[in-house]
């Protein structure tokens, strides 16, 4: 094993199942140019390779974002390299990523009206797409945190509530409350079972996987006659955009989400250019009733 493919199984050994998948890919990429252009991926890299990389990349057709997170894996594999004392300095540290200008999120998510009529239809469809629904549309669950409840993580009450455990991104513990429309559709998703898996696949009962809930989220929005294309993260998108909409501070609504900075719960926000929420008109009716 060479230094680099050392460094690159170190680094990847930190991380597991989508993310591990996702930055095993950028790194083979990263080792194809190197490659392609007879260079070690590891020694001997500077600045200007990793940044030379970067622009291939655009020059390949990846928009300014995609371009960003194809680097993620580039950039901690050099960050523990440097870290591990296998190269003396970091050379991507400072190289130049393309800007990326975020308004909002680039999903296409439902708007208030969608998503209420999201949630009844998919409770006509089965029990388990209601949960499902719920539980992406409400509590702003990704896919396979969906599909990975079971029964017993919703067991507990703490001070008065009724909450779910779950494991997410990043293998983070988390605990939310449940409200009573979301606990009547699971218990109804439930129904004489103690526990195992919530929501199964209804024709079959076996548990339900992220591709069954891409699935089953299509069926119900072809239901709930929306034209356009909708996925989990659509359902997740709403919920936390709803919730701001709503009003919900976004320090609340960035707990909601579960992000760790709360740029990234800003984005969602699609109504933060409306003059009428204006900080100027708060501050002026603060200092006028001095």
């Amino acid at each position: 094993m060479t230094t680099a493919q050392l460094a690159a199984v170190s680094f990847l050994a930190r991380y597991a199942g989508h993310t591990h998948e996702l930055y095993s890919y950028q790194l083979r990429r990263w080792f194809q140019w190197c490659e392609t252009n007879g260079l070690d991926p590891l020694i001997g890299i500077q600045r200007a390779h990793v940044e030379l990389y970067i622009r291939s990349l655009g020059d390949a057709g990846l928009m300014a974002s995609s371009t960003n997170t194809m680097m993620h894996g580039v950039r901690g594999f050099f960050r523990f390299a440097h870290i591990d004392g296998l190269i003396p300095a970091d050379p991507a540290v400072y190289a130049r990523l393309p800007k990326v200008h975020h308004d909002e999120s680039r999903t296409q998510g439902l708007d208030r009206l969608e998503l209420i009529r999201f949630l009844q239809i998919a409770q006509t469809v089965t029990v388990h797409h209601g949960a499902l629904a719920y539980l992406l549309g409400i509590n702003a669950l990704r896919a396979s945190e969906a599909a990975s409840v079971r029964i017993e993580d919703y067991a507990e009450t703490l001070r008065g509530h009724r909450v779910l455990h779950l494991v997410g991104k990043g293998d983070k513990p988390a605990t939310m409350p449940l409200t009573v429309p979301v606990l009547r559709v699971l218990e109804a998703c439930r129904g004489e079972r103690t526990s195992g898996p919530l929501v199964r696949r209804p024709v079959s009962g076996a548990p339900i996987d992220r591709r069954d809930v891409y699935r089953m989220v299509r069926r119900v929005a072809k239901a709930a006659g929306i034209p356009r294309h909708i996925s989990p993260h659509s359902l997740r998108d709403a919920a936390i955009t709803n919730a701001l909409d709503a009003g919900v501070p976004l320090r609340d609504v960035q707990i909601l989400a579960r992000h760790a900075d709360p740029r990234t719960t800003e984005h969602y926000d699609r109504a933060r250019g409306n003059l009428d929420r204006h900080g100027v008109h708060f501050l002026t009716a603060y200092v006028a009733s001095v």
